[in-house]
């Protein structure tokens, strides 16, 4: 991670620890790079950047500042207006642009943003760019203003949107006449996209958080906030629904009973499905550290091999680009399906299980039969510095006492957050008390030692 981006971005409050000044001069640079690596192979044309956006109110400052710097270093801004994660990565990449840009804080709260760099494959940006980047942001590097003809322009890209609308309803295998189906939109960037798609295949859609007005993104609604699903499904007798975040790169779902699908239970759902069919390739799904050991009892059962990486849908997409797999994902929702994209996709992975639900003409109550979530209690620490206290020797030693106990029938882990200063501690147990107290015991050192910065 570097000083101003994390995995997810370059994240923090709106005119605190991201400013309109940033998002200037984010664009300033980037405007100037993919310009000069243009001239660089030969090329007399501008460079090309695509912008999306999510709903919060501090959005459009970031969007205006962020088109005003690469104009004003001579690329070609087009704007997607408010749109998902996964359609600015999309349309990045089949329209060829230089790179892609979403602002968006995900599933943090409305006065949070952010600005998410994406390549011209669609993927997230690589290091090297960002560090370029950041040098930029440092005044170590230089970016000089184009002049006369060689400003760029601002070009309305609503149609960008709508053409991954249209690539998403064209993945529909099955209709989905006759099924009931409910879409919590988070007050977010799905808002506008998910409920035409959904339409569009036959369902029968009811739609909730779905009026954002620049301050209630998130707010007691989608995938942070599920229970306000759970209620409506079971009240509206509906047969699936499905809750999206912010920014629509993630999805958790629920069933026709009320209980909530997360992302591991999709990696179950999808990975065996996948199998059955031969289309699992490398017999591997791709999870991170923090799925549940569950989900590992489970796919030995099913005979699925499995790999682990750093939480970060980042690191699970390029572990499966490396090893050619075609599923995976976090339990908090990021599923990535290489063979549609290149980042997680919240309303694709809706789709995905309305494919399997279709198939199998069975409820979501019945499709993940057989995996068995182990007890698991995550607590998150503000924390002054999130190396030092992970580091201590003290923090360190209680982990790894309850790690001993624990043995083979559970975890501990404490990791960073890499949007927050915010350390996570998650044990899993054979039953809640035990992953409780697990968890209290380390929290209880990190405060001891001062660490903590509530």
């Amino acid at each position: 991670m570097g000083k101003y981006f994390g995995t997810d971005g370059f994240r923090g409050e709106a005119n605190e620890g991201l400013t309109a000044e940033h998002a200037y001069r984010i664009g300033r640079f980037l405007g100037w790079y993919y310009g000069e690596k243009k001239r660089a192979a030969g090329s007399h044309e501008k460079a090309r950047v695509v912008i999306g956006k999510d709903t919060r109110r501090s959005s459009y400052m970031f969007e205006y500042s962020l088109v005003g710097g690469l104009v004003a270093s001579g690329a070609d801004a087009y704007i997607m207006h408010v749109t998902t994660t996964p359609s600015v990565a999309y349309i990045a990449r089949v329209d060829e642009f230089d790179c892609g840009i979403m602002i968006t804080a995900s599933h943090n709260p409305y006065y949070d943003n952010g600005i998410k760099l994406i390549n011209s494959h669609g993927e997230k940006m690589d290091e090297e760019t960002i560090a370029q980047v950041e040098a930029y942001l440092d005044g170590t590097q230089e970016a000089p203003y184009a002049h006369r003809n060689g400003i760029g322009c601002t070009v309305d890209y609503v149609a960008g949107r709508n053409r991954y609308i249209g690539y998403l309803i064209s993945l529909g295998v099955y209709s989905f006449r006759g099924k009931k189906v409910a879409l919590d939109c988070a007050n977010g960037a799905s808002w506008s996209i998910a409920r035409a798609v959904f339409d569009a295949l036959g369902a029968k859609t009811l739609v909730i958080n779905a009026e954002p007005n620049g301050l209630n993104i998130n707010e007691n609604a989608g995938s942070t906030h599920i229970e306000g699903l759970q209620k409506f499904v079971v009240e509206n007798g509906c047969d699936v629904g499905f809750a999206y975040d912010g920014d629509a790169d993630r999805c958790l779902a629920v069933d026709e009973k009320g209980n909530v699908v997360t992302g591991d239970h999709i990696l179950y759902i999808y990975g065996k499905f996948m199998k059955e069919r031969g289309k699992l390739l490398t017999n591997t799904v791709v999870t991170t550290v923090m799925s549940n050991f569950g989900l590992y009892k489970a796919f030995d059962e099913l005979g699925i091999g499995y790999a682990k990486t750093k939480v970060g849908d980042k690191y699970v997409y390029e572990y499966m680009t490396e090893h050619n797999c075609r599923l995976g994902g976090e339990s908090s929702g990021h599923i990535i399906f290489t063979k549609y994209a290149s980042t997680g996709d919240g309303i694709l992975t809706s789709l995905k299980l309305m494919e399997v639900l279709c198939a199998k003409e069975k409820p979501m109550s019945e499709l993940y039969e057989g995996f068995t979530m182990y007890p698991q209690v995550l607590k998150n620490v503000r924390v002054k510095d999130k190396a030092a206290a992970q580091a201590d020797p003290e923090v360190r030693a209680v982990v790894d006492r309850v790690a001993n106990e624990l043995g083979s029938a559970g975890r501990i882990l404490v990791r960073e957050s890499g949007t927050e200063p915010v350390v996570r501690v998650m044990a899993e147990a054979k039953d809640d008390a035990l992953c409780l107290r697990c968890v209290d015991e380390v929290i209880e050192v990190i405060r001891a030692r001062g660490h903590a910065a509530e």
